[in-house]
């Protein structure tokens, strides 16, 4: 097959991606338990295989990327092999469009096409992480932080105007809170008789609001300026919700701008209207400044 300058290019990009996809799965199927660990090596050999078809195209041999190796294997490792994988799928998804764009003509080529789209398939039966299944936990924790805890600090922030004085409040609602989710998140995971158990149930839940707590509270522990000190905690919670939603869009496949947006506007609108009903208690009750 006689191949432009351009396509080449293309194809050795291809074979570059392959190569080093081959290693990455490889290397991950070494510290894989056995339920994964086969079919991780299946995908790494069909990676093999799809470069060795661009290497008899292009009659070039290409050395993989050690820091895409590097990388997508520390993301996995740290953050989950489900993770990490999907997030690399997503590139291949990108390199089929390039595949096609390239107007090649070949069996091969279809093959290649076809086992790429086949991996994310076998990856979503494959993948088994455990935490995975307390995803709702960790959701309901964060979420409910989220929500109450912006909302409770707007409104302290109006009806209290002392920096030191919101956290300590804050610290004791939002631990009281964390607890009582957390006992709740038990009692429901353990009625409802589902596979989950209800103590990490309970944990993932409890986790995942104390942390949010404490992110969203730091800022009133540094800066003086209680305006400062909501406006810096907003920014946080925009930035937990990006971080999570983007994780979440990930592993499981689903809108990340539909979710992002939803949680934003919970957030926000009940920080705002706890803004507004801080200031009507404090015009109100005759509480001065």
């Amino acid at each position: 097959m006689e191949l432009t300058e351009d396509v080449k290019q293309k194809l050795l990009s291809s074979q570059k991606n392959e190569i080093t996809e081959y290693y990455i799965y490889k290397k991950l199927a070494d510290k894989a338990d056995d339920k994964n660990r086969d079919v991780l090596l299946k995908i790494s050999e069909d990676e093999l295989n799809h470069y060795n078809i661009w290497k008899e195209l292009t009659g070039k041999e290409v050395k993989p990327s050690k820091f895409k190796i590097f990388k997508y294997y520390l993301i996995s490792r740290v953050f989950g092999l489900t993770f990490g994988l999907k997030l690399m799928e997503r590139g291949e998804e990108d390199a089929q469009v390039n595949y096609r764009e390239m107007g090649l003509e070949s069996s091969d080529v279809d093959k290649i096409i076809n086992e790429e789209n086949d991996h994310e398939e076998r990856l979503l039966d494959m993948l088994d992480e455990s935490y995975l299944k307390y995803t709702g936990s960790i959701v309901l924790g964060l979420n409910d932080a989220l929500v109450e805890l912006t909302g409770a600090l707007a409104g302290f922030t109006l009806a209290l105007k002392n920096a030191r004085l919101i956290a300590l409040v804050g610290l004791v609602t939002g631990i009281a809170a964390a607890l009582s989710m957390a006992s709740s998140e038990y009692l429901s995971t353990k009625a409802e008789g589902e596979e989950k158990s209800p103590v990490k149930a309970s944990v993932f839940t409890g986790l995942a609001y104390i942390i949010t707590v404490f992110l969203l509270i730091f800022p009133y522990l540094v800066f003086a300026n209680y305006f400062v000190c909501l406006g810096v905690t907003l920014l946080v919670a925009v930035f937990i919700i990006f971080i999570f939603n983007y994780y979440i869009s990930v592993t499981k496949d689903l809108s990340f701008r539909r979710h992002f947006m939803e949680m934003i506007i919970l957030s926000f609108g009940v920080a705002a209207l706890s803004f507004f009903i801080g200031y009507l208690l404090r015009y109100f009750l005759g509480v001065e400044e």
